[in-house]
């Protein structure tokens, strides 16, 4: 059975049901808008928190309300919650063109396609075929907050970059960086594209730029000690 239109879901997902949240017993579109909810500045800091969607057990139809156990076929009415169903991640969502597939390593559904994607070990996350033979690895990777926006990287639904560094960030964080050129990786501020020709203006102005004649012949002696 198939819903009409587009009419149904959030801005998030398009489905065919809302969850009940296991940590405040509250009904949610999804688990974003659960997070939005609960962790806006309106709510005491001390009652902010995520959703553990892994604890999820029941659902609500969006057809019949019919509330129910996590599955993806309505136990009363027989609507299809979702096209694509993740009964690991309690996940339902209809737009099955983001090729979505879960990982077991992860532990998290995650979009692109399997067959594009494999997951590196010791980075503890899931990469581009492309970047197989060529990609630094660095101990869970992904598993910490963007140095730019603080939004955790590892379930976030925003692009991420991997920069030739091996650290990850927000795409967008990182364009936001290069319209304040800003060209260094935040956490080690290793360049991550080409400065050959910044360098060389730069060493062009210095060489261009006549030192002052009151320190053309002063020297600095530096004195070595040990402790």
């Amino acid at each position: 059975m198939e819903m009409d239109s587009g009419n149904y879901g959030c801005s998030h997902y398009r489905r065919r049901c809302k969850i009940r949240a296991p940590c405040c017993d509250e009904i949610f579109d999804c688990r974003h808008c659960h997070n939005d909810s609960k962790n806006s500045l309106e709510v005491d800091p001390l009652n902010r928190h995520d959703i553990p969607r892994h604890d999820i057990k029941r659902i609500v139809c969006s057809l019949c309300n019919t509330e129910q156990d996590v599955q993806q076929t309505c136990i009363q009415c027989g609507i299809c919650m979702g096209k694509y169903f993740c009964s690991k991640c309690n996940f339902f969502d209809d737009d099955v063109s983001k090729n979505q597939y879960h990982c077991d390593k992860c532990g998290i559904c995650r979009t692109g396609g399997k067959e594009n994607f494999f997951h590196c070990d010791r980075c503890g996350c899931c990469y581009s075929n492309l970047m197989k033979e060529s990609h630094i690895c660095i101990e869970r990777a992904m598993h910490h907050n963007c140095p730019v926006c603080l939004e955790y990287i590892f379930d976030t639904t925003k692009n991420i970059t991997v920069l030739p560094c091996g650290h990850t960030m927000h795409l967008e964080c990182v364009m936001q960086m290069e319209r304040h050129f800003q060209y260094s990786c935040t956490v080690c501020s290793k360049s991550y594209c080409d400065m050959s020709r910044v360098w060389g203006k730069l060493d062009e102005e210095v060489a261009s730029t006549p030192m002052p004649e009151m320190y053309q012949y002063k020297m600095k002696h530096l004195r070595l000690t040990s402790i």
